[in-house]
């Protein structure tokens, strides 16, 4: 978050949300994404280049990972 707060004022906060609106989305509608390697998803968010990784469990859904789509892409 610090990284986007020093590129303009609350865009930190903006992109915290932006998360927490991806893993609703996913908590919703948790087979809405390929599976991209045995039972992990990607959701992306709409607004910046990240993507949430997700297995979801019979009761439960394990994010993995809030990644950078940009930085490497066979991460």
């Amino acid at each position: 978050m610090t990284e986007y707060e020093n590129c303009r004022e609350r865009l930190g906060v903006e992109f915290v949300a932006e998360v927490h609106s991806a893993i609703q989305r996913i908590v919703a509608h948790p087979h809405a994404w390929p599976v991209l390697d045995d039972d992990v998803r990607r959701c992306q968010t709409k607004r910046f280049p990240y993507g949430i990784l997700y297995a979801q469990g019979e009761t439960e859904i394990l994010i993995l990972a809030v990644m950078h789509l940009h930085r490497d892409p066979d991460y």
